[in-house]
């Protein structure tokens, strides 16, 4: 249960790290300070559910577009999470194309790099015993 809480956690920080990040990049992509949490949960959570649903539409009948559905399930995302969520407004075409290429990148380095300084203590004393 620790584990999943956990793994929770580092993806719902993960992806609000990668959205600030395309908020601060893109000059067509905004939110609100204030409502940076929501957003990443709702956002999180649309993702979560309509990934799973991706790869098996893909896997089943267009498998070439397999390595995309992390890009595809964060564009669904951003469109729920903005039609959802007052506090995100994205404009334009091309950051509409380029807002999940940045949320991808950075939330993916934000999961390898973000549970070596959360959980450090933990992965110290796996390493000890």
């Amino acid at each position: 249960m620790l584990r999943l809480l956990a793994s929770t956690v580092l993806y719902v920080l993960g992806n609000a790290i990668g959205i600030v990040v395309a908020a601060q990049l893109l000059p067509g992509f905004s939110i609100d300070f204030w409502s940076i949490v929501i957003v990443a949960a709702i956002f999180t959570l649309i993702v979560v559910v309509i990934t799973p649903l991706l790869i098996k539409i893909s896997i089943k009948n267009v498998p070439q577009m397999s390595g995309g559905v992390a890009l595809v399930a964060i564009l669904v995302g951003l469109i729920g999470t903005s039609m959802f969520s007052d506090g995100l407004k994205i404009s334009g075409l091309t950051t509409w194309i380029l807002a999940p290429l940045i949320i991808w990148v950075v939330a993916l380095i934000a999961g390898l790099v973000l549970p070596l300084f959360l959980f450090k203590k933990t992965l110290e004393k796996v390493k000890e015993s």
